[in-house]
């Protein structure tokens, strides 16, 4: 079917149907009406690359990540392709692997397609150089955040985060709760620390163990975690974890010198990684980063950008709490 076929159908003229299809003014609401009644008749679909030589837009955009799990980025891929339009924008996905060389050259493959901007994200929130500079499209950063504040970043609220655990495990009746997480040059790792340590002072109780405990984002770090805690805070009665690997490895260690969960101790983690939380023994609390909500903030603020409307600096999301089983509290005698 061709816009002639549709023209002929709705009694109009070819570029009268041009008008309606690409939203033009200049023409009546029925007519308008009329012509894409005739096209979806005729399952006619405008040419995208004609479409897009006339506003001058392809309808594409790129996503650069340094996520090679697809872990954080397809989330977020998959909330900006809702706030994009399925079917309107499409979604180039680029993963760098962490290197710069390989990024600086998705970035001039991207703009030689002539995308109509770009999300960058990836799997750390620490802050990163900005991608380019002067460039001819605009940019949102995603999850990690432009050392530029005059760009445009949306990162998860991992303070909050950290304070909503600890003081779901303070609600359920827990006083010695210790902080398990990962390496210390994370800012994800020190800002979940912080929030965490803050609620505990807000609460008036000490943490257990009398110090955050910093290692890996593994189970083995967990489970030897498990066991520091256990020997240094005999009493202790939860754990907020920094990652739900973490969580499980604390999990098994804790069982492993005889302990339950959530009987004896209460656990909750991070990420809620679903795979890892509901293979947890027991399902596994945790915090929830609201990844896909977070790109669909993203691709919405790209959007605007495309649009003539920037924003600028470090923008927050909060995150929730997803209950299972690991922080039930204590049945009363």
């Amino acid at each position: 079917m061709t816009i002639t076929d549709v023209a002929r159908l709705a009694g109009v003229s070819a570029g009268t149907v041009s008008k309606a299809l690409n939203g033009r003014a200049g023409i009546r609401d029925s007519t308008a009406d009329r012509v894409r009644q005739a096209a979806r008749t005729l399952g006619y679909q405008p040419n995208a690359l004609a479409r897009g030589l006339l506003v001058g837009r392809t309808f594409t955009v790129g996503l650069i990540t340094t996520d090679n799990f697809g872990r954080f980025s397809i989330p977020v891929m998959q909330g900006a392709e809702d706030a994009l339009g399925p079917g309107q924008i499409s979604v180039f996905l680029c993963e760098s692997r962490g290197d710069r060389i390989r990024e600086q050259h998705h970035l001039r493959t991207l703009l030689e397609r002539r995308v109509d901007g770009i999300i960058i994200t990836g799997r750390r929130q620490d802050a990163r150089e900005p991608i380019g500079h002067d460039l001819s499209v605009p940019v949102v950063y995603a999850v990690t955040y432009s050392s530029d504040p005059r760009d445009l970043s949306l990162v998860p609220d991992d303070i909050g985060g950290g304070a909503m655990a600890v003081q779901h495990l303070v609600s359920t009746g827990r006083t010695q709760i210790g902080h398990v997480t990962g390496p210390l040059r994370f800012a994800a790792a020190r800002l979940r620390a912080d929030g965490a340590e803050k609620a505990l002072a807000a609460t008036g109780l000490p943490l257990a163990g009398g110090s955050t405990l910093y290692g890996e984002w593994s189970e083995e770090w967990g489970r030897q975690a498990a066991d520091v805690l256990l020997r240094s805070a005999p009493g202790l009665d939860a754990v907020f974890c920094g990652s739900d690997q973490i969580a499980r490895g604390v999990a098994d260690g804790c069982r492993d010198a005889g302990r339950r969960v959530p009987e004896d101790i209460a656990i909750v983690g991070f990420d809620n990684w679903v795979v890892i939380a509901e293979a947890c023994r027991p399902p596994l609390t945790t915090v929830d980063m609201n990844l896909r909500e977070l790109g669909q903030q993203a691709g919405e603020q790209l959007l605007a950008a495309i649009n003539g409307d920037p924003g600028t600096g470090v923008h927050q999301i909060p995150c929730s709490l997803i209950l299972r089983e690991s922080s039930r509290p204590r049945q009363s005698a």
